[in-house]
């Protein structure tokens, strides 16, 4: 991984939040940033350039039963070793902010940035645009604790710019959406302004939608190896590792693999902001323990019966809500106890309901 050093941590991000998280560390530790992570080896950057990263005996327990193994973007204090290319890494600093996803095959939650201040989620304006997993990323960027923003790629392969705008503003509600094209330079200076001194971005979408690209281009240099478009305008994958890259300008932006799998964690906060004007008209039914079908004065099913609010629409919300409260169930056995009782007192009332009406 090649990484433009930069010479301070306030360069790396390193602010008094954090020096504040570090005030009562050892003195012979050193604080530093995973800039790289290469499967389970870790590549940290301070004030003294780039070395490797070991995770000490302490450190590796407490990852196993807290919040996992750094991951890029991490402050981490460590412990200098006689290899001057290796520190040993004592502990990972408390997370400002962290994009989580649930991977396929993983029980626990993955951290694929940490400490980012925004983040950019990339798709086609081509080929790739999915409203529906467009949602399911901004659900997932909501949770982080970072502001998300949309970035359409490939503006310059779109027979229909404005079209493509109206149908991601449905879905990106109070979100930044950016038009752009890195083949022609079109668009990209909002994305240069998230790109301070200090400020992290993580840019994250499927694979083939031109993040590399863009990383290229915003860095003013090649920072990411890029390989050729296929001939029916798909992308090809290129990144292999999640990367943080300083940028000549001084910001930094975490480039990431394409992600197959975004599986849903976090609490209702994320789904909420990510679908604000579902979560207004279910504030304005008259229940508030309104289902939202045959309720009298649902305020969702009038909504969809004018057409307010889409079927589609509503349909993702209710997907992923369920997603979200099944990852809760089998996370905690005490959600899984009250939604077991609470499917019990559905039945019974429904039952109680059933036999009112044969009446």
């Amino acid at each position: 991984m090649r990484c433009a050093l930069a010479p301070t941590l306030e360069d790396l991000g390193w602010d008094p939040h954090f020096a504040e998280l570090a005030a009562a560390d050892a003195p012979e530790l050193f604080h530093a940033r995973v800039v790289a992570e290469h499967r389970g080896a870790f590549r940290i950057a301070g004030a003294g350039g780039e070395q490797w990263g070991v995770i000490a005996g302490r450190a590796r327990r407490e990852a196993r039963t807290g919040n996992g193994f750094p991951a890029v973007g991490d402050w981490v204090a460590a412990r200098p070793l006689p290899d001057p290319e290796r520190a040993a890494i004592e502990r990972v600093l408390p997370r400002r902010s962290a994009f989580t996803r649930k991977a396929a095959g993983q029980d626990a939650p993955q951290v694929v940035a940490a400490n980012v201040d925004v983040v950019l989620i990339a798709t086609s304006a081509n080929r790739d645009l999915n409203p529906r997993r467009l949602e399911r990323y901004l659900t997932l960027a909501w949770n982080s604790g970072a502001a998300p923003a949309v970035v359409l790629t490939k503006a310059d392969l779109c027979p229909e710019p404005d079209d493509v705008l109206a149908s991601v503003a449905t879905v990106a509600i109070g979100v930044p959406v950016h038009l752009v094209s890195a083949r022609t330079d079109t668009g990209l200076e909002p994305l240069r302004a998230y790109l301070a001194r200090g400020r992290t971005v993580v840019l994250l979408g499927s694979s083939g939608v031109g993040k590399s690209t863009l990383v290229n281009v915003l860095g003013g240099r090649e920072v990411q190896e890029v390989r050729t478009t296929l001939a029916d305008d798909r992308g090809v994958h290129t990144t292999t590792a999640r990367q943080l890259h300083v940028l000549p300008g001084g910001g930094m932006i975490i480039d990431t693999p394409g992600m197959r799998e975004v599986g849903l964690v976090g609490d209702g906060e994320g789904l909420e902001r990510a679908f604000g004007e579902v979560a207004d008209l279910i504030a304005a039914c008259r229940f508030s323990d309104c289902r939202h079908e045959d309720d009298p004065g649902c305020a969702v099913a009038a909504a969809l019966a004018s057409g307010m609010l889409g079927a589609e629409r509503w349909e993702s919300y209710v997907k992923l809500q369920r997603e979200l409260s099944f990852q809760a169930t089998r996370d905690d056995p005490r959600a899984a106890r009250a939604e077991k009782a609470r499917g019990k007192q559905l039945h019974k009332d429904l039952r109680a309901l059933y036999k009112q009406r044969r009446r």
